[in-house]
């Protein structure tokens, strides 16, 4: 939102209240609460008629500073609030004549006390990060509305780029953008998203978390073009700063404060086949498709029943429509026969014609409006209502009605939609704000499936499709991002979407290969399954059209049934990246400046990523197969072709549609698994040890998961001279090592 004309003027409408000086403070424990006037202060008279900020520095971890700016504290402020989890904090808190400074770990903020010279700077360690000083930190006045807002701005430095606020589709570097926050179903090619997230990182290394579930808006670079802008409406603004020295220990640092992803289950990185949304089906075409994969030798791992499932109107009522499956439980049954997992699709809408609207709205499960009758709406499904999930019973209820699924055979559940969510006349169970409550709906919605899978499925056997989220949303994975069309433009767009979520600690991301909206032509379908399958979990799913590939030519069938052998293989890899996701929070699907912050070309780059710790993907975006990406330094070697590059420049290459840039980086050591036909076996049996190039003196250190995420072994390379010693741990004995550098490979059990 602006508020400026200009740097120096204000608005018409506008009255700002501008932190001005350092006034005096306190000290709670380990709280420093700082009073800064709004105006110098030159004698006792002119502390009268003018606004003081109240701006408290906390922290609720190392590397952590939170930010409280308080206009009246007096005033109403609801939540719901993002959940915070804890750690350890050091704090310490110094003064001196000239500075106030406060620190945590090696994060430090430092507030000049200078007069008519309000300065509050960020530092890791000695190195400068960020700072808000003159006409930065302020409380506006709307004179023509009467409302009121808290706004920040924080330094940009030269060279300094943004990224990450949620699953933005726009372009990936975010200066210049204007970004609001508010979730809404808008597609991949809109500057609207279904996944907002207020956090931002930079290539400096740090980050902001804005906390407010409201519609926070941002100026990057925009407004004022060195500086990131951030508002939200009321009389308070709570920020955090974090620090975790890199961009990748950032995020990993975020998600410490905002929650890890759980672990899915290994079989849902394998193939998912859909339905897809508005297509007639009955059990005779879901079983055709079925049948149709295994002809073809195409492994198939997830069946998903997309929402004709129930009958029209009916959404949800989590009823299988008898006219459609007489037999749902024996459908099933018959499926898991065949070794396949279920997906059903849901939403938290409950249609008036659903059998569960009169039962809602009699027990008060749904969300009301402040007159107390029941918020409805004829936008999808008419005369929709909303499960209140503020309300624990009415939580217990919804969670009911899914378990009598579960029971039934179905294993987990795509949560579409949630971003549709009414603010005006709102009143929920627990009395929140009902403008915060518009993005943290999903995150309760989520919660409760995810729990409940969990609880009847057991740890680590729960996992979701979900389309919408916020913070902390990353807690339940996977999420995938939303409606795309059939097009090279919206495979681009989509994976820009990726990348972006994943800096808001999304560890797990998919898309819909091929595109939503339209039917591709064979061409894109056939390089979005290489994009598809070299992402941590790939689904076949469309709008109008079936998406199996015998629809769009032979060849496809042979290109989809290639890359799900090879995900397939890739799974001891791909899994321990799964667990270090979990650990540890880094997104197995990422952009290259996690990986590679000193080397400024990675900077910019949105058309390639890596694919956990040692995969380099750059998908294929031209009809022509022409591709150009960019190798850090060293000697990298494509997985698919066996071909060594020298990196430190772009590459320009051509390739079928049997191969694309999959690379391997330098001082890997790649495990690959013994099976090309399901994504949860034995990764340690039979696992072939690939050893790349390795620089001289470089050690690697590769850790095989079992399908608990549990290491059972853990493979240590050195380069000694001409020689790669190699060291094991764990197994049964049984493997196989490669050398794709031509270096002598020597080790020891």
């Amino acid at each position: 939102m602006k508020f400026t004309n200009g740097y120096w003027l204000l608005r018409d409408e506008m009255k700002a209240a501008y932190a001005v000086e350092y006034g005096s403070h306190r000290v709670y424990g380990q709280e420093l609460t700082m009073y800064l006037p709004c105006s110098h202060i030159v004698d006792r008279g002119s502390c009268l008629n003018i606004p003081l900020l109240t701006v408290t520095l906390s922290s609720p971890m190392d590397g952590v500073i939170k930010v409280s700016a308080v206009h009246h504290d007096g005033a109403v402020y609801n939540g719901p609030f993002a959940k915070i989890y804890t750690g350890d904090a050091h704090v310490r808190i110094e003064e001196n004549e000239e500075q106030l400074i406060y620190q945590t770990g090696s994060l430090k903020a430092v507030i000049d006390k200078a007069p008519n010279g309000y300065k509050m700077a960020f530092y890791e360690e000695d190195t400068f990060l960020t700072e808000s000083s003159f006409r930065n930190l302020a409380y506006m006045q709307n004179t023509k509305t009467g409302k009121n807002y808290m706004l920040e701005q924080m330094f940009l430095d030269v060279d300094e780029y943004v990224y990450g606020l949620g699953e933005r589709f726009t372009p990936f570097v975010k200066n210049g953008q204007v970004v609001e926050m508010w979730n809404e179903d808008g597609g991949t090619a809109s500057e609207i998203a279904y996944k907002n997230i207020p956090f931002y990182v930079t290539n400096k290394g740090y980050g902001i978390l804005v906390d407010n579930e409201g519609d926070v808006a941002y100026e990057i670079a925009s407004e004022k073009v060195e500086r990131v802008q951030f508002s939200v409406e009321g009389e308070r603004l709570d920020y955090y700063v974090i620090s975790g020295k890199t961009p990748m220990g950032t995020v990993e640092k975020y998600t410490d404060l905002t929650g890890k992803p759980a672990l899915p289950p290994a079989w849902s990185f394998g193939l998912w086949l859909t339905t897809s949304f508005t297509t007639n089906y009955d059990e005779a075409t879901t079983s055709s498709f079925i049948q149709g994969m295994a002809d073809r030798e195409i492994p198939l791992h997830v069946f998903h029943f997309d929402c004709y499932w129930m009958d029209a109107y009916e959404w949800c009522n989590f009823e299988w429509d008898p006219a459609t499956f007489p037999d749902p439980k024996g459908m099933l049954k018959r499926y898991h026969d065949r070794g396949l997992h279920i997906c059903v699709w849901i939403n938290p809408y409950i249609g008036q014609k659903s059998c569960l609207f009169k039962e809602g709205k009699e027990q008060g499960y749904l969300v009301k409006k402040t007159d107390g009758s029941v918020w409805q709406t004829d936008l999808w499904q008419p005369g929709m209502a909303l499960v209140d999930f503020t309300n624990p019973d009415a939580k217990a209820w919804y969670q009911g009605k899914l378990k009598t699924l579960l029971d039934m055979g179905v294993d987990c559940f795509k949560t579409d939609f949630g971003e549709r969510i009414p603010v005006k006349d709102i009143a929920y169970f627990d009395h929140s704000d009902p403008v915060k409550m518009h993005n943290y709906y999903t995150y309760l919605y989520n919660q409760a499936v995810f729990e409940l899978l969990e609880r009847e499925r057991g740890t680590g056997e729960a996992v979701l499709f979900a389309r919408s989220a916020t913070v902390g949303g990353q807690q339940f994975p996977a999420h995938w991002g939303g409606d795309c069309s059939a097009s090279y433009v919206s495979m681009a767009e989509t994976l820009r979407g990726g990348l972006s979520l994943s800096l808001g600690g999304f560890g797990f991301w998919s898309h819909d290969i091929s595109g939503f909206e339209s039917t591709a032509p064979a061409d894109i379908y056939k390089r979005w399954c290489q994009f598809g399958l070299l992402s941590s979990h790939s689904r076949l799913h469309g709008s109008s059209s079936y998406r199996v590939p015998w629809l769009f030519d032979e060849e496809a069938c042979d290109i989809l049934r290639e890359f799900v052998n090879l995900k397939c293989r890739l799974m001891p890899y791909l899994y321990g990246q799964a667990v270090r996701s979990h650990k540890e929070g880094r997104p197995v699907l990422r952009p290259m400046f996690l990986d590679f912050p000193e080397n400024r070309a990675c900077d910019t780059l949105d058309r390639q990523y890596m694919f956990g710790d040692s995969l380099l993907v750059a998908p294929i975006f031209k009809e022509s197969g022409e591709v150009q990406y960019y190798l850090p330094e060293g000697t990298w070697y494509n997985l698919i072709t066996g071909v060594d590059v020298s990196g430190g420049k772009w590459q320009k290459e051509t390739h079928d549609y049997h191969s694309l840039p999959l690379m391997i980086r330098p001082n890997t050591v790649l495990a690959l698994g013994n099976n090309d036909q399901k994504p949860d076996y034995d990764y340690a049996d039979g696992v072939s040890l690939l050893v790349s190039a390795f620089d001289e003196g470089a050690e690697a250190k590769t850790e095989i998961p079992d399908l608990k995420g549990e290491t059972v072994m853990t493979v240590t390379a050195k380069r000694v001279g001409d020689e790669i010693h190699l060291y094991v741990e764990g197994g049964n004995g049984n493997y196989t090592v490669k050398s794709l550098s031509g270096c002598k490979v020597v080790g020891e059990a």
